[in-house]
């Protein structure tokens, strides 16, 4: 789908040049990630339903915030069979910034990521701003069921989705950022014939998760970072949208019966 939206690539002034090192600091040491990508067995093929399919929405590419002075060396994308959850997250990075500027926090959140701690690429698949714009994170495709590095031990069968900014109890979260979160999630769960609203089953890929290596998770199909990792991410106020956004993406599904217990 073509992206018709303009942005913004200028350099910026000095001031926010600043902001954008205090972002990627925050980044550092505000949302606990994941240190080690897991590498489990490639799992096998399925059938996938197609009911409850939800349309895809407008995602900017990677092409538009990566550029060739930031872009790394990296190996080929990892791949799952299917995607089953969504892992909502916050950056972590401040809220006052203009939407024209995110393509550039985002080159702060992948250089921090890549640098520092030296992963392979940006963990989250997908990349949502205050004004509810969707940009692609982690290259492989953002119609394939891509292999993240956003939640340690379950990082499989799931897609990672990282609201820009801090959602600390008492913060305002955008009606725009919430939207897209759940067209997002409604569209990456259809193909799977997964239900938003459902509890779903995972495996952990490793004991510095909530779980032990190996043991089996039962956890919501739209879950917060918190849900599987010991972290406060996506902050408090993020995650007491998690049930509108569930209903919002079920609806987007076209569901009109409840959720299944």
């Amino acid at each position: 789908m073509k992206w018709t939206r303009p942005w913004r690539a200028a350099r910026l002034p000095d001031g926010l040049t600043a902001l954008t090192a205090v972002a990627a600091l925050l980044l550092l040491v505000g949302d606990s990630g994941p240190a080690v990508i897991d590498h489990p067995a490639r799992p096998a093929p399925s059938a996938a339903p197609v009911a409850h399919r939800a349309p895809r929405p407008a995602i900017v590419p990677r092409s538009v915030w990566l550029d060739r002075v930031t872009l790394r060396r990296q190996p080929p994308p990892r791949y799952d069979d299917r995607v089953v959850a969504v892992f909502v997250h916050h950056t972590a990075s401040p809220n006052d910034y203009d939407c024209a500027d995110t393509p550039r926090i985002i080159r702060a959140v992948y250089a921090g990521q890549t640098g520092a701690r030296r992963w392979d690429d940006i963990g989250y698949n997908f990349l949502v701003d205050r004004c509810g714009t969707i940009y692609e994170g982690r290259a492989g495709g953002a119609d394939r069921a891509v292999t993240g590095a956003h939640t340690l031990g379950f990082n499989h069968r799931s897609t990672g989705i990282a609201a820009l900014g801090t959602f600390t109890a008492g913060t305002r979260v955008p009606a725009a950022m919430t939207d897209a979160i759940a067209a997002l999630a409604a569209w990456k769960l259809g193909p799977s014939g997964t239900d938003p609203r459902a509890r779903v089953r995972l495996t952990s890929t490793s004991g510095l998760s909530r779980y032990r290596e190996g043991a089996p998770a039962t956890v919501p199909a739209v879950a917060g970072h918190n849900t599987a990792y010991a972290t406060t991410c996506p902050g408090a106020a993020l995650t007491a949208t998690l049930p509108a956004i569930r209903a919002k993406a079920a609806r987007l599904q076209g569901r009109t019966r409840p959720a299944t217990p």
